[in-house]
């Protein structure tokens, strides 16, 4: 009877955690688990991916005491999102900086290895004396580039590409010589077609800002050595010249053991490798993925941490517009051509981090990285690290020739340009197809439609070296926004370009 007069419970249902997806194990995917799962409140988060391992393109192989990255080797620690990362997942102690007595480049001219000016960064010179002395100029290139200090600047905010601005401020031999090898080292792309705004927009703002190149960096480096002696009194000056090595780090074991770190911080069973994602759509206000071989799932948000031209693919049947505007974003692949040789075999003497090699020079090479001169823990005593770069938009029917001619077209090039007389001890070989976006020009207007294509399909977000940067904190940080933007703490603004360096 009292049971019967009891009152009802009103306590309310449980509401059930939110359940997210993620498209891809890159860096990008795992940074955008990562970020759901501390982030987000309670929820169940997925990640799927055709590839029967994390990473995508990273990752670091460790053989006979040598230490080979697949992909990139280190990352800027002037973009906050990789050190950030590091230091979240207790890997700060393990951060290790280049080798101090490696800390210039070379490039390749007429069939040599010549030192890259000091201070010349990407685009231009923070010191004009070592330019004026470079072999690597013509008297008449060096009076154009020099004449770059009196041109007037270009006051529209129109894009341009990095070939015609480069030309336009410093010449068509500087542009040759030094800017095009620098830039395809990076990017892998046709500097003919690059967007400067979307790739190296910091230097139009030098030419807006100071009127010539020459003196906004001139302005700069002074800024920089008045802070550093602020700071510190007196300081020995360390000569750097191409990307700033003094901006880079990496890891003691690599980046499998960032990718490891991450994987470690998320829930068991989160991960769902070997497992292909056919497309994804809009279900009765959630997204529904459907999968090879039949199978489909139900999410409250899905991230899509693929290449624009999967992510155009996973979207084409159910979101045709957006999908037609991600497939604008076009792709080259690279070849990296690891070898390891005795000290002992190899002439020249790896003075530096590496060198890049123009496309007048008619090179099967884009750069060598002297790997185990730059980071020396990745080789073991004795030995020499070598990392070839071949393909990109300059040669793309090298990522698919053959092991054996590829090999053939690259070590003799290599061999002869650093004086090696030996055969390699071991190889590795890493082939990334239409991995490396190219920001074609106009890319920032093309990113705008994309950001208003996603704002009318709450839940979706885009993460990948496609859109806003092309290197680990870039991806780092799409993936944390792309967990933002689909849990509706992201604003449309977030998706937007970060700077270069």
């Amino acid at each position: 009877m009292d049971e019967m007069n009891a009152a009802p419970d009103r306590t309310p249902p449980e509401t059930p955690p939110r359940r997210y997806a993620v498209v891809g194990c890159g860096i990008s995917g795992l940074s955008a688990a990562l970020e759901l799962h501390e982030t987000a409140g309670p929820c169940l988060v997925e990640v799927f991916d055709a590839a029967p391992e994390p990473g995508g393109v990273l990752g670091t192989v460790s053989e006979d005491g040598f230490q080979v990255e697949r992909s990139a080797d280190n990352f800027i620690t002037t973009l906050p999102w990789g050190v950030e990362l590091c230091r979240k997942l207790g890997l700060a102690g393990a951060l290790v900086t280049p080798n101090p007595d490696a800390r210039r480049a070379f490039v390749v001219h007429r069939g040599k290895l010549r030192p890259l000016p000091d201070g010349f960064q990407m685009l231009a010179p923070t010191r004009w004396l070592p330019l004026a002395l470079t072999p690597l100029l013509s008297p008449a290139g060096k009076i154009r580039a020099a004449a770059e200090y009196f041109l007037p600047p270009r006051r529209d905010d129109g894009d341009e590409s990095l070939a015609d601005f480069a030309r336009r401020r410093l010449g068509n031999e500087v542009y040759q010589r030094l800017v095009e090898p620098l830039v395809s080292a990076v990017y892998g792309a046709d500097t003919e077609k690059l967007s400067l705004l979307a790739t190296l927009s910091r230097f139009r703002e030098m030419e807006k800002g100071y009127g010539s190149l020459i003196r906004a960096m001139r302005a700069r480096t002074a800024e920089r050595r008045k802070t550093a002696r602020a700071a510190a009194g007196s300081a020995k000056t360390i000569r750097e010249s191409g990307a700033r090595y003094g901006m880079f780090v990496t890891l003691r074991h690599g980046f499998r053991q960032l990718l490891d770190a991450i994987v470690a911080r998320l829930p068991p069973g989160t991960l769902h490798l070997s497992t292909r994602v056919e497309s994804a759509a809009p279900w009765e206000g959630k997204w529904r993925l459907t999968f090879a071989g039949g199978g489909e799932m139900l999410f409250d948000g899905v991230v899509l941490a693929v290449p624009a031209h999967a992510a155009a693919d996973l979207t084409r049947r159910f979101l045709p517009d957006l999908s037609a505007k991600l497939a604008q974003i076009d792709y080259t692949g690279s070849a990296i051509l690891a070898a390891a040789y005795r000290r002992e075999d190899v002439g020249h003497p790896l003075d530096g981090s590496g060198c890049v090699v123009p496309a007048v020079e008619k090179s099967p090479v884009l750069a060598i990285s002297f790997s185990s001169r730059k980071y020396p823990h990745t080789a073991p005593p004795g030995m020499v690290l070598l990392r070839i770069f071949a393909g990109g938009a300059r040669r793309p029917d090298l990522v698919d020739m053959d092991d054996a001619r590829l090999r053939a077209s690259l070590l003799p090039e290599v061999e002869r340009l650093l004086a090696i007389h030996g055969p390699p001890l071991k190889t590795w070989l890493f082939r990334w197809r239409a991995a490396m976006p190219q920001y074609a020009v106009g890319h920032l207007d093309l990113l705008r439609e994309i950001r208003r294509e996603l704002a009318l399909h709450a839940g979706l977000g885009l993460a990948g070296n496609g859109y806003f940067g092309v290197g680990t904190p870039h991806c780092i940080h799409s993936g944390q926004l792309a967990a933002a933007w689909v849990t509706g703490q992201a604003r449309p603004d977030d998706f937007a370009p970060s700077p270069a360096f």
